[in-house]
């Protein structure tokens, strides 16, 4: 475990200690002190997750066993089918778009997915995606609009790749386009930021008719390291910089841009993908049946006043 992560360190040492008890015989003394031991664990988690720093959220948000837009597709999406290419340049694998189940309900899903292992993290880009994953994205929810299926979006990205060739290919057009046209798509949106939310790398996949933020994840216009950088040149800086951006889910409720925070099961969402998806689940079972009640002009009308309404300023005049 790394030193920026050494808050969960009693958590991690104390469930080493439950799993080795837990291989051992299955004497009472034994089954007794494991009880004690999983009622500590409970105990600890809530303490230690209930006082995070705003820089300690940013690396609960990054945890590498942190569920990704797979893993909840694979909970709670039936008879899923992945979509690829965007029809002009290629496949983006940093990025996830297809057609599912969603309580018997068709729907499109599309999300950002970053890598377990090493090979994984290089295929999928560490979850930055190219033009072309956007594309293919922004194609997949026309086709959903066609189809006139709901969408939920997953948003977990460092930000979206700022490579000469994705450049080249028109980065922060198809990010614009994506923007642009996800307003005015006529089905449902519903947006999750299940981890990080990173610049217009998610907001080319963040524009709905409900913005959902999980407990520990975060959403900013850049990292804290990249603050840091350009406000003190010194990375050291990182904690002040999250504190200073507000970019906590509790922040991000506050400043109006999302609609809800989802709580996460006790330790985050890494201790507990199954428990974390019941959790969502019925937060977005909810959200889906109101908007698909809702006629779509007035749909329509309320997206737009959401995000006509973002934003604070002072006149110092």
């Amino acid at each position: 475990m790394s030193d920026e992560a050494q808050f969960e360190k009693p958590i991690v040492d104390l469930e080493r200690k439950i799993e080795e008890l837990s291989g051992f015989s299955a004497s009472e003394e034994n089954r007794r002190e494991v009880e004690r031991l999983t009622r500590k664990l409970d105990q600890l988690r809530k303490e230690t997750f209930a006082k995070l720093t705003p820089w300690q959220k940013t690396l609960v948000a990054r945890h590498p066993r942190r569920p990704y837009t797979l893993d909840y597709i694979n909970l709670m999406i039936e008879d899923f089918t992945e979509l690829h290419g965007d029809r002009k340049f290629a496949d983006d694998p940093a990025v996830v778009a297809g057609f599912g189940l969603y309580h018997d309900i068709p729907v499109c899903v599309v999300g950002h997915q970053k890598g377990r292992d090493t090979r994984e993290k290089i295929r999928r880009n560490f979850g930055m995606p190219r033009p072309e994953g956007y594309r293919k994205a922004l194609r997949v929810m026309r086709l959903a609009e066609r189809f006139e299926r709901p969408i939920l979006t997953f948003i977990d990205t460092p930000g979206a790749y700022p490579g000469i060739h994705a450049e080249e290919r028109g980065q922060a057009e198809a990010i614009a386009v994506n923007i642009r046209d996800m307003a005015s798509l006529r089905v449902p949106i519903i947006v999750t930021v299940s981890g990080e939310g990173g610049s217009g790398g998610a907001l080319a996949l963040g524009v709905g008719d409900r913005i959902n933020i999980l407990e520990f994840a975060i959403y900013s216009v850049i990292s804290p390291e990249g603050c840091a950088a350009i406000l003190w040149r010194d990375p050291r800086r990182s904690p002040d910089a999250a504190r200073a951006m507000r970019i906590t889910a509790s922040d991000i409720k506050e400043l109006g841009i999302a609609d809800e925070i989802i709580p996460e099961v006790p330790g985050a969402a890494h201790s507990d993908p199954e428990g974390m998806a019941k959790i969502l689940d019925s937060h977005l079972h909810r959200q889906l049946q109101e908007l698909i009640q809702m006629p779509v002009d007035e749909r329509l009308e309320q997206r737009y006043e959401k995000y006509r309404k973002l934003g604070q300023f002072e006149d110092l005049s």
